[in-house]
């Protein structure tokens, strides 16, 4: 199955010393992405409840975040970078992503994770178990959340979760997408190989890649699946070009990410100030990639 070339913007839920401590998704919703949201395909948002260099950091709360950026901009696809399926009941996680499903149009894809910031979940009073058994949750929630988008009496028992008749009307007409994020080579990529309608990942050396990419594959057939059905995403962490060179250094590394299998990329380019950039992203890297 071939993947079309896509292109995400990460908008950063965090401020810090760098943005005045005023969340950089705020002003960007203002400022920046009615540009970037004409050029790029889908827009996502991280999962945390406060900041990283001080706990007084703000951090605007992921849902909430991604549901206001669906209202203003109506024409862009939407993704977590990643929950923390802890964070959350699977049941009401299932619910809010029905919801969002319908009010967008169907523009929403579930991204999640089995979550790893410990002293954040003990901070809310959530409980943070082994990552062996936050990834058996995380598999249940995903089978508990395609149950209740898709049937009209939904239950479910499983080893950590159980709903009974959780009807979640109105069904979404389109099913979201699991985007599941996955690295662990024991646990976290046979889940993505059982289960993932996407694996966003971080792209390493050749070798660790088609390791880490086998082990998705065989788990996939494993389980019946078709590995080609799995549109693989990465995040890209660099500011914006400014020169010719800089652009073109972007191409290169896109290039490599699509040789090895990569269709989504999400870019995280900080808090950029002014929206000139972004139109040299589009002319100089975005649109020769996809006439290539």
């Amino acid at each position: 199955m071939h993947h079309p070339l896509k292109f995400g913007w990460l908008s950063p839920c965090i401020g810090n010393q760098w943005s005045d401590h005023r969340p950089i998704v705020v002003d960007q919703c203002r400022d920046i992405l009615p540009t970037a949201t004409q050029y790029f395909d889908s827009v996502w948002i991280a999962d945390h409840f406060y900041g990283f260099d001080q706990k007084t950091d703000p951090f605007v709360e992921a849902w909430t975040t991604l549901t206001w950026i669906a209202a203003k901009f109506d024409d862009v696809e939407l993704c977590h970078h990643v929950l923390g399926h802890g964070y959350r009941p699977p049941a009401l996680t299932a619910k809010m992503a029905a919801t969002l499903q319908v009010f967008s149009e169907g523009r929403f894809t579930l991204g999640i994770g089995a979550g790893w910031r410990g002293e954040e979940y003990e901070a809310y009073g959530y409980e943070f178990p082994r990552p062996a058994v936050r990834f058996a949750q995380l598999e249940e929630l995903v089978q508990i959340c395609r149950l209740m988008w898709t049937e009209d009496h939904p239950s479910f028992e499983g080893q950590h979760y159980r709903i009974t008749d959780a009807a979640a009307p109105p069904l979404p007409e389109v099913v979201p997408p699991v985007c599941i994020g996955a690295f662990g080579e024991q646990i976290g990529l046979p889940l993505v190989g059982r289960q993932a309608d996407m694996w966003h990942c971080f792209v390493g050396s050749d070798d660790d890649w088609n390791r880490k990419k086998g082990i998705v594959h065989e788990s996939a057939v494993g389980a019946g699946r078709d590995p080609s059905d799995i549109t693989i995403a990465t995040t890209i962490e660099r500011a914006l070009p400014e020169t010719d060179a800089e652009s073109a250094e972007f191409a290169e590394i896109i290039a490599r990410g699509r040789e090895l299998g990569v269709s989504h990329f999400v870019m995280d380019f900080g808090n950029p100030k002014e929206t000139e950039p972004i139109l040299r992203f589009h002319e100089q890297v975005i649109t020769p990639l996809r006439n290539g």
